[in-house]
């Protein structure tokens, strides 16, 4: 891998949370006109028998949102890195509409991919009975989630209904966190380059590793283009399971991710209707703490996407930095690999276990 230049981001992917409370050029607001679309492609979607898995954005056309998609898909690859789509009508549909529709529109930015045990391309993020296998992973649970990344190119999140305490999203610019530390501690950067294993959180294949095997740099370079690989709780979890501990000084550098993560990330409120678009390699997410709900019908629910896109960036090692923490097991297919079988045989590895996406 490319070693680390001391030079700071200066592009727009490079941002402080209070700069952007004034600034909301992140922000899009579905019209009526917008909604009209989305129920129009639902209907012909519905009638033509097009199963969630087969649709693709010429079977779901949205003739003038699609625009505001293409200017979102722009944003998340060389802008801010986020951002926040609010009116999607979660009210007037159930579920499963409301996955025909988000899948739908997410088809315009990108490729869906699974994302748990189950080979499912929609995730749902709750504590209730809507809760798929997902290893051991604490996702939908009330605590407060630390700030991190997801496993694919993009992470969307549309929020179907919200806890009643509105716990708020946080993200914060991982390449901001990068310049940060280069201010703060350059020396630290080696080590960040040099990465962590990850724990592949029970959902690993028969014949997998129960963990990457190799070390997933936090922060990697190629010509100038910094990515991120961030989420503390799976790094751990790999040193866990393998009974060797972290070093304090690997504890004390991952908590100065953290505190620079917090002093600089943005607060907003997610609420029903609103759908978030994140890049996973300049873009930390996670919320706060929300109270626990017993009631079925009133607890949190989120429906979540990841898509991956073609010649997103660049990488200085593809087969780790991107596909390295989640291709393995039913997680990180295509609906087309999915459909032709590909996740009921071995993926092909390198040497070090790293996937051969072109294999």
């Amino acid at each position: 891998m490319d070693d680390i230049t001391m030079a700071p981001v200066t592009d727009a992917s490079a941002w402080y949370g209070a700069d952007l409370e004034t600034d909301r050029s992140w922000e899009y607001a579905l019209e009526d006109s917008h909604i009209r679309e989305l129920e129009t492609a639902l209907a012909a979607v519905k009638k033509s028998g097009l199963k969630l898995a087969d649709i693709s954005a010429a079977d779901f056309p949205l003739p003038t949102l699609s625009k505001m998609l293409a200017a979102i898909a722009t944003d998340l690859r060389s802008g801010h890195g986020f951002a926040l789509l609010r009116g999607f009508p979660v009210a007037a549909h159930g579920n499963p509409d409301l996955e025909l529709m988000y899948y739908g529109l997410c088809r315009h930015i990108g490729t869906g991919m699974t994302q748990n045990s189950d080979a499912g391309l929609i995730h749902y993020v709750t504590a209730g009975a809507l809760k798929p296998n997902q290893g051991s992973r604490a996702v939908g649970f009330p605590k407060f989630v630390r700030l991190h990344v997801d496993l694919m190119d993009i992470v969307s999140l549309l929020c179907v209904r919200q806890a009643d305490d509105a716990p708020q999203s946080h993200l914060a610019s991982s390449t901001t966190i990068y310049n940060e530390v280069l201010k703060r501690r350059p020396d630290l950067m080696p080590r960040l380059q040099e990465g962590f294993e990850w724990d592949r959180m029970g959902e690993h294949a028969v014949g997998e590793s129960p963990t990457s095997g190799y070390r997933v740099p936090l922060f990697s370079q190629i010509n100038g283009v910094v990515s991120c690989r961030y989420n503390r709780s799976w790094m751990a979890s790999a040193n866990a399971r393998k009974n060797e501990p972290m070093s304090e000084e690997d504890e004390a550098t991952l908590d100065l991710i953290d505190q620079i993560a917090a002093e600089t990330r943005l607060a907003f409120p997610f609420q029903n209707g609103d759908v978030q678009f994140c890049n996973n390699y300049t873009i930390l997410h996670g919320r706060d703490a929300h109270a626990a709900e017993q009631v079925e019908d009133r607890m949190r629910v989120l429906m979540r996407i990841w898509l991956n896109v073609p010649e997103f960036r660049q990488f200085s090692d593809e087969a780790v930095v991107r596909y390295g923490i989640g291709c393995h097991g039913n997680l990180g297919w295509s609906a087309a690999e999915l459909a032709a079988g590909r996740n009921k045989s071995p993926r092909a590895r390198r040497g070090d276990g790293a996937v051969l996406m072109d294999a």
